[in-house]
């Protein structure tokens, strides 16, 4: 993997720390204000190797585009099934091993947790949808 530290890296972890939740493309204007001649690619690319060294969080939404997470400790998160929007989920990371008991030999090594509905500003603007 690589463990290089280049401009372009810190420019993305940077960005992701200013941004709430933001995906690639939020990352990318983010940095193109400032450095028009970064690539939409590199931003891509030192994302996913962010994620993978484990300096970022990648929260696969299933729908829409991934997001990206500066608080890489367990944490759940609440998504806005109307607008799209990731916010953090004040609850205290579950014990898979305390609610699971026997797992037949099966280890578990991680879980996600996401809980889907509508935010406050959708609540607001009367786009509440059943869903």
């Amino acid at each position: 993997m690589d463990r290089r530290n280049t401009i372009q890296r810190q420019l993305v972890l940077q960005a992701v720390r200013r941004l709430d939740h933001p995906d690639a493309e939020e990352v990318y204007e983010e940095i193109f204000r400032e450095h028009p001649n970064v690539s939409k690619g590199t931003i891509y690319r030192n994302l996913n190797i962010l994620a993978a060294q484990g300096e970022i969080l990648k929260i696969e939404t299933g729908e829409g585009a991934d997001k990206f997470d500066f608080r890489t400790q367990p944490h759940y998160h609440l998504r806005c099934r109307l607008c799209g929007k990731v916010f953090d989920a004040h609850l205290p990371p579950l014990s898979p091993e305390k609610i699971l008991g026997d797992t037949h030999g099966f280890i578990v090594e991680r879980h996600n947790l996401e809980f889907i509905g509508t935010c406050s500003e959708c609540n607001k603007s009367g786009g509440i949808k059943n869903g």
